[in-house]
Order: C-alpha cells, then structure tokens, then sequence
C-alpha cells in the first residue's frame, strides 16, 4: 500500500498550544512506546495507548491490520526524529524505517494519551525561509479594512504559534463603533467586508485555486477543509501569497494563470474554518502550508489610521487602505 496515511478525528482540535520547539517528555515517552510496540507488533498495547474518543474512532478491528500492513509495507522502525510542531502543536517526527522513510503526526493529550497520530510521506525541505518580502506589495483590497489578528506578539496575532502563518493577517471591515457588520451579524450579507473584492498585492503566477467550498453561516465553522476556497500567488521572487476563505464561486483566477498587481482574484467570504466574513493573507516560502515556513510581509505604501507609512506590516487594530 503507497502513502499510507492515519487520520485520527482530533489530530487538529485537541493539539496543545506550544511555544517552544523542543520535543515534550510526554511526547517523547509517547513516541518510545509506539515504536516499542510497533516493532513487536502488539497492536493492543498501541490500542490501550489510546485516548477514549481513538478507541472509538479506530477499534482494534481497524488498527491492527492497518498497523500490519505498514509493517509489510515499511518493515520494522530504526530511528525516530522529533522535527517540529506544526499546526499550532501537532509534533512532527521523521520516522526511519528498514525500508523507508515517513513523516509520523503525533498529539498527546493531558492524560499522556494519544489523541491523534499520522502517517505521512516526508520531504526533506531545503528551500530557504523567508523572514520577509523582498517583492513591493500592495493591501489585497481596494477601501480601508481593519487589521484584526497582525502582528509579531501572541496578545497581537495568535497565528504567530503557528510554524506556517507566523506573519498572517485576519482582515474584516469595521464601522465607528468596532463592529464588523451592520444590524445583528446573522448572515453573511450583514458583514461589510463579505463580498468585497480581493485583489493580487503582487504580480505572480497562480499555482493553486480551491473555489467549491460552501459559505459558513456566521458562529459556526468548516474544519474539513480549513482554508476554505484559497488562492496562492507564487512571485518572480519565489514568495507563495497564500489567501483563505473566498466566497463560494467568486475566484475569477485559474491555476497557471499570470496576474498583474491589482488585478481581481475574487470576493471575501466566510468559508473553511472561519466563524465570520474575513481574509486571511500570509506569506510563507513553499507551496504547501504543511512543510511551509511563514514570514512577514511589509506593503511599500499604505495609509495607517490615516498616517502614510512606507515598508510597513500593520497590527491588530489598525485601520488600513493603499495610498
């Protein structure tokens, strides 16, 4: 079997919060014990590993072929290699096995319980990370927005805990009083922003178009698929503009498509995991979010509460529009 892949229901919304990137004990007491098992082929001993909501998600009559076939397919474990969290406290290991090599997601719960595991092809990425943009860049939209997660402290931006959306932006629009919609934010059509052009803050090639991802109604979210319906910009200076949740049906770019600075990409809207109507905007140095490193981005000339600022990365709170 090629690719085998274990998703576990709560592998994302059970991840605990990290700061640092050093492998946990737990975690490290966790992986010992998977590998000491699996090399043994105890399946029942990784079953009583398990958290309650694993057990009932995979039984034993799911796991234990599924951990045979692996071996089959990989043989047995020789080294295991703690790489990073990733996706706000999901560790990443590289997992080397006598035929092979596999990336392994693990996440422990508070009672050192697995609570969720993967396994997963592994790439080794050597691109260089990009602490921040060299390209000049524009705001992504055409009227003042307001910056609602940005910045470099977690009080400021709670993306910063994540590996790949350590720079992001969450941009709504609101009116005098701080509210980002007009009467009492039931529907999508209430938020100011919902709707509103996207446009390209640089020119680049389009390298990925996702546009079939229901509009969530306001206060409930789509974890399926997080990003909901997105577009990513790759620039002549390989930075990967990474844009999330469109409305449904509104991108107007195809993949391979060049586009100029300004030019349309689509409309806000409220899909994948988002609780409201907003763009999410980040920069990160590859393609793909889950090896993806972010950096910040600066945009050359915008007006900030009404004051020009030059080479700038606004934070939560601002008011911002292009010059």
């Amino acid at each position: 079997m090629k690719n085998i892949i274990i998703l576990l229901l709560l592998l994302i919304i059970t991840a605990p919060k990290v700061q640092a990137q050093e492998e946990s004990g737990d975690l490290k007491t966790a992986s010992a014990a998977f590998i000491k098992a699996f090399n043994a082929n105890q399946a029942q001993v990784i079953f009583d590993m398990f958290s309650s909501q694993m057990q009932n998600a995979v039984p034993m009559a799911t796991l234990s072929p599924f951990l045979t076939n692996l071996k089959s397919e990989l043989g047995a474990i020789t080294k295991s290699e703690f790489i990073k969290y990733e996706n706000g406290g999901v560790a990443l290991y590289k997992m080397t096995f006598t035929q092979g090599i596999r990336g392994f997601n693990l996440v422990v719960d508070g009672q050192k319980k697995i609570s969720g595991m993967r396994i997963l092809p592994f790439k080794e990425n050597t691109t260089p990370i990009i602490e921040r943009n060299i390209t000049p860049m524009m705001l992504p939209f055409k009227e003042e927005w307001t910056v609602f997660w940005g910045g470099t402290t977690e009080a400021q931006n709670y993306h910063v805990a994540v590996e790949s959306q350590r720079g992001a932006f969450d941009l709504v629009m609101t009116d005098e009083k701080g509210n980002s919609y007009k009467t009492n934010g039931l529907s999508n059509e209430d938020y100011y922003v919902f709707g509103k052009d996207i446009i390209a803050p640089a020119a680049g090639e389009i390298v990925l178009v996702v546009d079939g991802i229901k509009d969530n109604q306001p206060g409930t979210m789509n974890p399926a698929y997080v990003p909901g319906n997105t577009v990513i910009i790759k620039t002549a200076n390989d930075e990967y503009l990474f844009f999330a949740h469109f409305k449904q049906h509104s991108i107007v770019v195809k993949q391979g498509q060049k586009v100029a600075q300004g030019d349309l990409l689509g409309l806000t809207g409220n899909s994948g995991n988002s609780s409201e109507p907003h763009l999410h905007f980040h920069l990160q140095h590859v393609e793909e979010i889950s090896q993806a490193v972010g950096g910040r981005t600066f945009f050359a000339e915008i007006m900030v509460n009404g004051e020009l600022k030059k080479d700038y990365s606004p934070v939560r709170g601002e008011k911002i529009k292009n010059k």
